[in-house]
């Protein structure tokens, strides 16, 4: 029997990874759970060996993102929904944070996930449908002292995103940017990692970093929920570009917007009177 839906997930055996992967087989749906470490989904592809595909990649590295496209094709014959979720966070101050960091982290938030993505657009090209869901953070569209670097991926992932979306639409493939609040993942676990810090940005970047370190695990949002929250976007026929996850993201998004309209309000005469 062909499944109703068939879902890509990456960053398949933690965090969002898992909550996506546990919500689409629990609605019956096949699922490609893309990971570094496969033992993690190991009871997952026990309990559920006709619908779980479980495929060891690692999104900085391009010919395993090959392979599990080739797979997953293989096997289900068609990919509906790709989520983009592996990646990591920083914390640490521009100046706290070495080049090679930097660059790490767009690596794999950004040129990861863009690898990945481009992998499968013949495959949604030749379908005519399907939907792209990139998962950013609340930080893809507000930045706070000590984000600068998980922003700025997160950030870029959003700008290519919201392009892809316009050269998607004419084949009928859906292009949505995920924006989470505090959820109860990995991320500010095992998932982060802290920069050497200047005393210097102690009152700045230092206070994020206590932040981080407190939250984990005591995370208001449930990432099954998510999940859900997700879901239900996608099968909407007006699917938004953004979607905002959990009353922090929502607050502060919003928040930040109305600091963004102010202004340009404030600002509109001096910005318009720069013509020759």
């Amino acid at each position: 029997m062909q499944q109703e839906k068939v879902w890509f997930v990456t960053g398949g055996s933690s965090g969002f990874g898992r909550a996506f992967t546990e919500y689409a087989l629990s609605r019956q749906y096949a699922v490609v759970a893309a990971a570094r470490n496969l033992a993690k989904l190991s009871d997952l592809a026990g309990s559920h060996p006709d619908d779980l595909l479980v495929v060891r990649m690692d999104v900085n590295d391009r010919h395993q993102i090959e392979e599990a496209v080739r797979q997953a094709e293989q096997r289900f014959g068609r990919i509906d929904v790709l989520i983009n979720n592996a990646g990591y966070g920083i914390v640490g101050a521009v100046e706290e944070t070495p080049e090679e960091e930097l660059r790490a982290q767009m690596e794999t938030n950004f040129f990861g996930a863009v690898a990945v993505t481009r992998a499968f657009l013949p495959m949604f090209r030749r379908q005519r449908n399907g939907a792209i869901v990139n998962i950013s953070s609340m930080g893809g569209q507000l930045s706070v002292a000590g984000f600068g670097a998980y922003s700025a991926s997160k950030f870029a992932l959003e700008g290519i995103s919201e392009a892809l979306a316009q050269e998607m639409k004419p084949f009928g493939v859906k292009v949505l940017i995920v924006e989470p609040g505090q959820f109860r993942t990995d991320l500010a676990g095992s998932a982060m990692r802290y920069m050497p810090e200047i005393d210097a940005y102690r009152e700045t970047a230092g206070g994020t970093r206590n932040f981080a370190r407190s939250m984990h695990g005591t995370q208001e949002g449930d990432p099954l929920k998510a999940a859900r929250a997700i879901d239900a976007a996608l099968r909407n026929e007006n699917t938004p570009l953004r979607l905002q996850l959990g009353e922090d993201a929502v607050r502060a998004i919003r928040s930040h917007a109305e600091t963004l309209l102010g202004e340009l309000a404030v600002w509109e005469d001096p910005a318009k009177n720069t013509q020759f």
